[in-house]
């Protein structure tokens, strides 16, 4: 029997920016439940990435955020006995919610300022195509790259 399929739930752009990206990225970095202050954080940081590069923060972050996607991951496949690392590509959707957890995780690693600061510093990085979120996209194709000679065994 076939695994169900879930409908995809379709996301309500957010109040300031009208954006469904921002809306995600608020329900992707939410603590507990407390949405607005995920929002609180996310907004400050927007405007004061907007200071900073003197461009509009929607596009800026939105730039970011497509910096960071990757194209290729990589997933064990056991093969007779031996594990083999098989890069596959990965759909838009996934794409997506993995460049904003990376992005999220390397500002919440980061030590000594705010979040709202972190999460400034971290996207004006992912930007200018530097940081640990995008290192670690660099790094997931690197891997995909040495593990190509494997791409024939598929799932």
């Amino acid at each position: 029997m076939s695994r169900l399929k879930t409908p995809v739930r379709k996301v309500e752009p957010d109040t300031k920016y009208n954006s469904q990206v921002v809306e995600k990225f608020i329900c992707r970095m939410m603590l507990d439940g407390k949405k607005s202050v995920s929002a609180r954080i996310l907004y400050k940081a927007l405007d004061n990435l907007g200071e900073k590069t003197g461009e509009d923060p929607l596009s800026v972050f939105i730039k970011a955020v497509e910096n960071v996607k990757p194209v290729v991951e990589i997933k064990s496949r056991r093969v007779g006995g031996a594990t083999y690392q098989v890069p596959i590509e990965i759909r838009e959707a996934r794409r997506e919610a993995l460049s904003m957890r990376w992005i999220i995780g390397a500002a919440r690693a980061k030590k000594g300022k705010c979040m709202a600061d972190k999460l400034t510093d971290e996207l004006l990085d992912a930007y200018n195509s530097t940081g640990a979120a995008f290192k670690k996209k660099e790094d997931v194709h690197r891997m995909a790259e040495a593990n190509k000679a494997f791409s024939h065994i598929r799932f």
